[in-house]
């Protein structure tokens, strides 16, 4: 069930999303101070390309300990993110999302756009699992 939802969700606008996510990380290890921003967005668009049976989540939890990206100089690198351009791919998923929802085919879809809406706000520190 994975495999076809995570196929139709590429199908159906994933693509996007990922090609967003791309642009960002991209844009982002053009420049040296970047670079710090650049490989959470290339994390992300890994998830967002193949978002079901996959989830987010902070690397200390996932690892029981903090790092550079856990603490208080994570959590300042995410709020330069989220003002600088992090809210922008936010707002896409929001949109995507609600649009999705209105029928009950899409609500699996944008359930997940919610998710990547609330990853989109702090990326920095998190980890992709599979469930």
């Amino acid at each position: 069930m994975r495999l076809l939802l995570n196929i139709l969700w590429l199908i159906f606008g994933g693509w996007i999303s990922f090609l967003l996510w791309m642009l960002s990380g991209v844009l982002l290890a053009i420049t040296v101070v970047g670079l710090p921003w650049a490989f959470s967005a290339f994390r992300i668009a890994g998830f967002s390309a193949w978002p079901f049976g996959r989830q987010v989540i902070s690397r200390a939890e996932l690892s029981h300990r903090g790092d550079l990206g856990t603490g208080a100089f994570g959590f300042l690198l995410n709020v330069v993110w989220f003002v600088l351009g992090g809210w922008y791919l936010a707002l896409h998923h929001l949109v995507l999302g609600v649009g999705l929802c209105v029928s009950i085919i899409g609500i699996p879809f944008g359930i997940q756009h919610f998710k990547l809406a609330l990853i989109s706000l702090a990326p920095v520190g998190k980890a992709v699992v599979e469930i």
